[in-house]
């Protein structure tokens, strides 16, 4: 019986100590939420799912800001992830994020931070950046994202049947515009596809060269906008993956209109920023 006092014993003060140990990094609060100097928890000592954290819904951390419940945040983040029922002031996370060419793995390691003021609202939020180290974290507005895809109308683009660089009409330059300068704010970019489609009137090696010289022409005017010319690519497809099919009869015209959708071009970009 008193051996197992003892064992009693020994377990509590090995709690109590492991506990002692986790708060060991904890941030001073103030009252109204604000810190001086946020302190991290070691980034590997998680107490969530088997030692690991997770990869964020990119969504939901759009929606977080300052104001919010601890219920609301558990609710978009789910519960903290280094035992932080002792802490509650703050709430810390590890999350994961997708980005080719970064990190180990093509993964970026984050570490998240939620100050609560003495109410118990979420008043501050930080990063810190585990690996690779000194990266740029994904801050509110400004979550990864990889693989982003755009669509372009060839016929918004380019007069029809053209390709080159004059024959580019007015509401294409400006929708070429807008994404250069999109694209010019991601922090990272690691390549962009330009793929040229056509339609499948005429023949098909008129319409290969057709949608590789549109593509081109996409391509090198990026690249007069500032954007990396050794990480753009441009490929032809011609008429081999149309997006709507139509129906052979009735007038040209007709026809030319109902297989608008295929004439297009395609911009996939890989890379991360913001949206």
């Amino acid at each position: 019986m008193k051996t197992m006092h003892i064992v009693r014993k020994f377990a509590v003060l090995a709690a109590s100590a492991a506990v002692l140990a986790g708060c060991a990094a904890t941030t001073f609060v103030k009252p109204d939420g604000t810190t001086d100097e946020p302190v991290w928890p070691q980034w590997d000592k998680v107490t969530f799912d088997n030692g690991r954290g997770t990869f964020p819904n990119p969504e939901s951390l759009r929606q977080v800001k300052a104001g919010m419940t601890k219920d609301q945040l558990y609710y978009l983040l789910g519960r903290p992830h280094y035992g932080e029922a002792w802490r509650p002031v703050e709430w810390n996370y590890l999350f994961y994020f997708h980005t080719p060419g970064q990190g180990t793995d093509n993964i970026t390691t984050c570490q998240y931070k939620v100050l609560f003021d003495k109410n118990m609202i979420a008043r501050n939020f930080y990063w810190n950046a585990v690996d690779p180290q000194g990266a740029a974290c994904p801050v509110q507005g400004k979550v990864a994202a990889s693989g982003q895809h755009y669509t372009l109308g060839a016929d918004a683009l380019f007069a029809f049947n053209r390709s080159g660089a004059n024959d580019l009409q007015a509401q294409g330059r400006r929708e070429l515009d807008e994404l250069a300068v999109k694209l010019k704010t991601f922090e990272r970019l690691n390549s962009i596809t330009v793929t040229g489609h056509t339609d499948y009137l005429g023949s098909d090696a008129y319409n290969q060269n057709l949608s590789q010289q549109r593509a081109e022409t996409v391509r090198q005017y990026l690249i007069g906008q500032g954007l990396p010319a050794a990480k753009i690519r441009a490929i032809g497809a011609g008429e081999r993956q149309p997006v709507k099919q139509c129906a052979d009869k009735g007038s040209r015209a007709d026809l030319i209109a109902c297989l608008q959708p295929n004439r297009r071009v395609e911009i996939q970009v890989e890379g991360y920023g913001r949206h």
